[in-house]
């Protein structure tokens, strides 16, 4: 090893930690504007690269396509442990659907697109497949990160679609990359493997959700901090497994998440906050990464062109997609047109485009810096206005303000009973009454009262005033269902 090696190296971390720094810092900047962090990130990432005044070299795209594909199995992983199943439960086909039908209908429409401005049937196909599913990681970041609480059929509906569509466009990239290579058309087989795919993905991701779950349950670690490494363990190994088995990794990573986040968990605090982070670093870390893959001198031949397509993406190939798909359930259209235009692309598009541009494929080139555009625009006009949306149409649910503190049990066992959180609404049999005349059942108790920035010790004298966060421990379901008949529903963190 050289002296310049671990020179180099050094160099290279501080300019990452410096980066991570400034992102952060001015994350809140860009939340109080309403821009979709992630595009602060491509930024950054862009003006430190080979044409910023970083001057950062990198064009591996290999490098890229496999960093990005872990980073999407750590955040769609954290996406399915958060994921309630309860709230799946009414959405699930129409949003499979949405993630499946809907992901060819796009990709149809935009290569339709792309082919009326003039580009070869060759690159529109790419283009088309390339960017036709929503990101899970900018529709994750734009609901849960920017506070947006929408009707729970609304959100559900779309994080769920955001979260199992990216397998299809993943079959899609290969399999029209593989038609633009070979020179063979498109035909049924595609299809067919595309359905295998995904019904291996359900079924990997069902066996892995489950088998976890014992494991975690089974297995005494020497530390806590080891189950979330566990998990994240079981997030890689189920990507792997299911992609060997000639499934969907993406997918099966979602639905282990689900299956493993809705059930009993020792540790179960720390693994989500330790996931909340590691998905947070990934975001950022992909979309800086791939900010440095692009050139601002290859854009502006493409400047009109891609900013057409992104707004024929935006604007009509979902709408209709979305509008048509959802006609025959029970959504309204107000709901119809809002999950149609919340169509967020955001780093998946750019790891997709990279796919032909490592199998050589014609107009590869041309498609990876179309895909820019259609994030960027994609960012600034749907992403900007998600919030303002959802309240225009009445979607929005209102949501208790956060606790400025918060009361965690961890244990590295699992243990009988569980901690609630209320938020004492003016309305609820709670406010202004003293602990001590509240009807409780038996062994459940009121463990602490948060008032503003004051910490409360409850008394049985303890009156209990509106805006009041109180934390309740109850023994099971039975006694829950008791407690929210005085509290109101629980506040979920």
């Amino acid at each position: 090893m050289t002296f310049a090696e671990p020179h180099l190296t050094a160099v290279a971390l501080a300019v990452l930690g410096g980066l991570l720094v400034i992102s952060i810092l001015l994350s809140r900047v860009t939340d109080r504007l309403g821009v979709p962090g992630a595009l602060l990130f491509l930024v950054l990432g862009m003006l430190v690269g080979s044409e910023g005044f970083g001057g950062i070299e990198f064009d591996d795209h290999g490098l890229a396509f496999r960093i990005g594909s872990a980073a999407l199995v750590l955040i769609l992983f954290d996406g399915g442990l958060n994921t309630p199943l309860a709230a799946v439960r009414p959405i699930a086909v129409p949003a499979s659907i949405l993630a499946s039908v809907g992901v060819a209908g796009t990709a149809a429409l935009a290569a339709l697109g792309a082919r009326l401005l003039g580009f070869a049937w060759a690159e529109a196909l790419l283009f088309g497949a390339v960017v036709s599913s929503t990101d899970a990681a900018a529709v994750f970041a734009v609901l849960r990160g920017g506070g947006v609480h929408l009707r729970q059929r609304v959100g559900a509906t779309l994080e769920f679609e955001s979260g199992a569509n990216d397998p299809m466009a993943v079959i899609l990239t290969m399999a029209v990359t593989q038609s633009v290579i070979s020179g063979e058309a498109l035909g049924w087989s595609t299809l067919a493997g595309a359905g295998i795919q995904l019904a291996v993905g359900v079924l990997a991701g069902v066996l892995a959700g489950h088998v976890a779950r014992q494991v975690l349950r089974r297995v005494h670690v020497t530390a806590g901090g080891l189950y979330p490494i566990l998990s994240i363990g079981v997030a890689f190994f189920t990507f792997g497994l299911a992609t060997l088995a000639g499934g969907s990794g993406f997918l099966a990573v979602y639905i282990a998440g689900i299956v493993l986040g809705n059930g009993p968990l020792p540790y179960r605090a720390g693994i989500l906050r330790v996931h909340d982070s590691v998905a947070w670093f990934s975001q950022i870390s992909m979309f800086l990464l791939l900010g440095l893959l692009i050139y601002p001198s290859e854009l502006t031949g493409v400047v009109w062109h891609g900013l057409a397509l992104a707004l024929f993406l935006a604007f009509v190939a979902r709408p209709v997609v979305v509008l048509v798909l959802l006609l025959p359930f029970k959504f309204t259209w107000r709901e119809r047109l809002f999950v149609s235009w919340v169509g967020l692309r955001g780093a998946v598009p750019i790891i997709l485009a990279a796919f032909p541009l490592l199998a050589g494929a014609e107009g590869a080139l041309l498609v990876f810096n179309l895909v820019f555009f259609v994030v960027v625009v994609g960012a600034l006009i749907p992403g900007t206005t998600v919030r303002w949306a959802a309240r225009r149409m009445g979607l929005e649910e209102a949501m208790p303000p956060p606790p400025r503190a918060m009361l965690e049990v961890n244990s590295m066992g699992l243990l009988r009973g569980e901690l609630l959180s209320f938020h004492v609404d003016p309305a609820t049999m709670a406010c202004g009454a003293a602990i001590s005349d509240l009807a409780f059942p038996e062994d459940a108790t009121v463990m602490l009262v948060v008032r503003g920035n004051d910490l409360i010790p409850p008394r049985g004298g303890t009156r209990l005033e509106a805006g009041d966060h109180v934390y309740i421990f109850c023994r099971d379901a039975a006694q829950r269902g008791v407690i929210q008949l005085i509290f109101g529903p629980a506040v979920e963190h």
